[in-house]
């Protein structure tokens, strides 16, 4: 098939998965039931290319913010450039930002590719992300593989939006609360104090939220009464972290689960596992699966 593919769709009992392959591998709908159950891609930004108008993008080669666009790793400073203006940093690597290939597909079944070569970021990497859909839900393998000269460290995850209804609750267990430094940074890890805790099912925050929770447990829910139903993200254990963007003045937020913690490659740890960091050398490989399964509420 061609570089740049036409949206697809893919079905199986009463979900169905936009994807639009040339908007940087992106999911356009989640639908069960004839519900939206993630932020669907508009018609505008459909005809205008928008990525950050989609349903999901994947993040690749890493997750979140690289402070000052540098990290040191090998004994070498490694620079990325600034992708996202007006923000300063790079932010979310570079798959979102491309078309992927479609490598195969089916009416419930599809793969997309992506190959980078290092130019001006040092990362030169082959990235899948195989969509699989039944009626239990959409599953999403991501494979990263470094294929570059030499190893580096990586990162992936996925970045759903949804949209902000007044009754949405959301629910999740983590073990540490990243703060947020100027510019979208993530700053020092503290312990989860209870106002923070999602443990039990709560509505989002009143105030800003741009936060990874470090130690996520691997599940996650999202409840939505008014449509009378809900979302179960279940992630595979390489997706340690679990991004959380909550904007009140914004119709929509972010639940984004990650293998690296946000700021990692900037703190530099990487035998650390609690960062996540995933040190491949050339041809190795890394990858997990996250797993988004609709369910009803009572009315």
């Amino acid at each position: 098939m061609g570089a740049i593919s036409e949206p697809l769709t893919l079905k199986a009992g009463a979900l169905e998965v936009g994807l639009v392959p040339h908007i940087g591998g992106s999911v356009s709908a989640l639908r069960w039931r004839g519900i939206d159950l993630m932020r669907r891609l508009s018609n505008a930004d459909l005809d205008a290319g928008n990525v950050l108008g989609v349903a999901m993008f994947p993040m690749t080669p890493y997750a979140n913010r690289i402070a000052g666009n540098t990290f040191e790793f090998g004994g070498k400073r490694w620079q990325v450039l600034p992708n996202n203006p007006p923000e300063k940093f790079n932010v979310h690597g570079s798959g979102w930002q491309h078309a992927w290939t479609v490598t195969e597909a089916g009416t419930a079944d599809a793969t997309l590719s992506l190959d980078i070569a290092a130019g001006a970021d040092p990362y030169s990497y082959r990235a899948t992300q195989a969509f699989s859909v039944s009626e239990e839900g959409l599953g999403v393998t991501m494979t990263m593989t470094n294929t570059g000269p030499v190893p580096l460290p990586f990162g992936f995850g996925l970045h759903p939006w949804f949209d902000r209804d007044p009754d949405v609750t959301l629910q999740f267990e983590g073990k540490r609360f990243y703060l947020e430094e100027p510019d979208g940074i993530s700053g020092d890890p503290v312990t989860l104090p209870p106002e923070l805790d999602f443990a039990e099912a709560r509505p989002l925050p009143g105030g800003w939220r741009n936060n990874d929770y470090g130690g996520w447990g691997g599940e996650a829910t999202i409840r939505f009464p008014g449509r009378g139903a809900g979302l179960c993200i279940k992630a595979d254990p390489v997706f340690k972290h679990l991004m959380l963007y909550a904007d009140p003045a914004k119709p929509y937020f972010c639940v984004e689960p990650q293998t690296n913690a946000s700021g990692a490659f900037n703190r530099g740890r990487w035998d650390d596992p609690d960062e996540g960091v995933i040190v491949l050398a050339p041809g190795e490989s890394a990858a997990g699966t996250v797993r988004f399964a609709p369910f009803a509420l009572e009315p």
